[in-house]
């Protein structure tokens, strides 16, 4: 087990993109992060095109990080999966947790973990084309079929093909009913069920996700299992993994982040991306929560998000950040 495994950064569509990544850097330098569900087909179909560096690149600061893949073809994943190893990546991951309909349309996603068998034949031909890790992000269980039996037969079937490395999100998926943002709050969590996965499956390193929000919670689950990954919490509060290094992977206590030189480098990061062609929102958009629970940050929230929408030319986050949150500490 790589001990990056002990605290990650959940795979989420819209949010952990490159900018996020960069910005989650800042904070903490050993928690594994992951890129947005990328279609395999995505891959397969662009594989002389420029567009590939747009959906796979990454900066080296970002390391370790692993590629999440959705796709239900063995052949097409296998290919995918070794074009993200020459990228660089430290690990693949197959997504069969998604319980969108887009995603169900084209049978990958959450509705595979009906099929265990399939699964383990595109995880063998996955590992067989890389020799970084392939693992595997799933629920536990979908629909009906949510008995702790057939998680621990899927697992087990699964594990044979090579993968020993499974994240388990601690709720079942609905595949009908449930919208995806439903699917993150109505099933109740059973983390005992990711606990029972690592008592009967020792030697396979298994991650509990959902509904983790604080380094407490992490540390408690690190009492169950080999690690815990959070996924919407990191977006809403990003200076939640200002202490992570320390408290997680046991690191020496560096003191806090300096929030103005963070701001200063990530307005020098921005400008940067939109002189290579990226769009002001595309980046800024993951700074509206930079202060969430600290003086002002409700100021600062409105002033980047009318940055964002108004959409200048020039701008200064470090201006607005004098004007905003900076006062507080002057006025306090």
């Amino acid at each position: 087990m790589k001990d990056y495994h002990r605290l990650s950064i959940a795979p989420m569509m819209s949010y952990t993109d490159r900018h996020f990544r960069f910005l989650m850097r800042q904070f903490t330098r050993r928690s594994l992060l992951y890129t947005e569900m990328v279609v395999s087909s995505t891959i397969t179909r662009n594989l002389k095109s420029d567009y590939l560096d747009r959906v796979l690149g990454f900066d080296p600061i970002e390391h370790p990080i692993a590629v999440q893949l959705g796709g239900d073809d063995p052949a097409g994943l296998a290919v995918a999966a070794r074009v993200c190893q020459d990228y660089g990546y430290d690990e693949v991951n197959l997504n069969v947790g998604c319980p969108s309909d887009r995603v169900q349309k084209g049978r990958f996603g959450a509705c595979l973990m009906k099929e265990p068998e399939h699964v383990a034949r595109i995880t063998a031909a996955m590992q067989a084309a890389v020799s970084i890790p392939v693992t595997v992000k799933h629920r536990i269980g979908v629909d009906d079929q949510d008995d702790y039996e057939q998680l621990a037969h899927f697992v087990e079937t699964v594990s044979k093909a090579g993968p020993s490395i499974f994240i388990g999100h601690a709720r079942k998926a609905w595949l009908k009913g449930l919208s995806p943002a439903q699917n993150r709050t109505i099933p109740p969590l059973l983390y005992e069920r990711i606990y029972e996965l690592k008592k009967d499956f020792p030697d396979l390193t298994i991650v509990v996700n959902g509904g983790i929000e604080s380094l407490e919670s992490v540390l408690a689950h690190l009492d169950h299992v080999d690690g815990a990954m959070i996924g919407r919490e990191a977006f809403r509060q990003p200076r939640l993994f200002e202490e992570a290094d320390a408290r997680v992977f046991g690191e020496e206590a560096r003191g806090p982040v300096d929030m103005a030189a963070l701001v200063e480098k990530m307005n020098d990061y921005i400008h940067q991306q939109i002189e290579q062609g990226s769009k002001l929102s595309f980046s800024a958009k993951h700074l509206v929560g930079l202060f969430k629970n600290q003086p002002r940050a409700r100021l600062w929230r409105q002033r980047i998000t009318e940055l964002i929408q108004q959409n200048p030319k020039a701008f200064d986050l470090h201006q607005i950040y004098r004007e905003t949150v900076a006062l507080s500490c002057t006025s306090a």
